[in-house]
């Protein structure tokens, strides 16, 4: 800033920092306002699901988890049933957490599988429908 000499360059600068000084407050409110949206748990909320619909790693993660999960879960059921045997019930919860930690750990692995079955499956039901009509 250049030296101040005379009473209209003290009152011409003090109009400059008046002005600035209201553009900064401008400023400030707007920020303050934008936070304070940012920071509503609905917007959160929204913001946090619309990142998640956007995300394909996250939701093959989560589908992965939630397949691994399930055949533990129906692995234990199906070797333990409903059995009061506390040894069986034992085999079936370490079966259950190694069918379902290795489903998780390999997704992929398990979904080309499902994939190359569930198309020999198609593919012998597409075969026969046409000699049945």
């Amino acid at each position: 800033m250049e030296n101040i000499t005379t009473a209209i360059e003290l009152k011409n600068a003090i109009q400059r920092l008046k002005v600035e000084q209201t553009i900064s407050g401008q400023l400030l409110k707007e920020q303050f306002y934008f936070a304070y949206e940012s920071i509503k748990p609905v917007n959160l909320i929204r913001k946090t699901l619309h990142e998640v619909v956007a995300s394909p790693h996250l939701i093959d993660n989560i589908l992965g988890l939630a397949i691994g999960l399930a055949s533990g879960y129906i692995s234990r059921i199906a070797v333990v049933g409903v059995s009061g045997n506390l040894i069986k019930k034992l085999f079936g919860s370490v079966l259950q957490l190694g069918v379902t930690n290795t489903v998780a750990q390999h997704p992929d692995t398990i979904k080309s599988i499902g994939q190359y079955i569930f198309q020999h499956i198609l593919r012998k039901k597409e075969k026969v429908l046409p000699r049945i009509l």
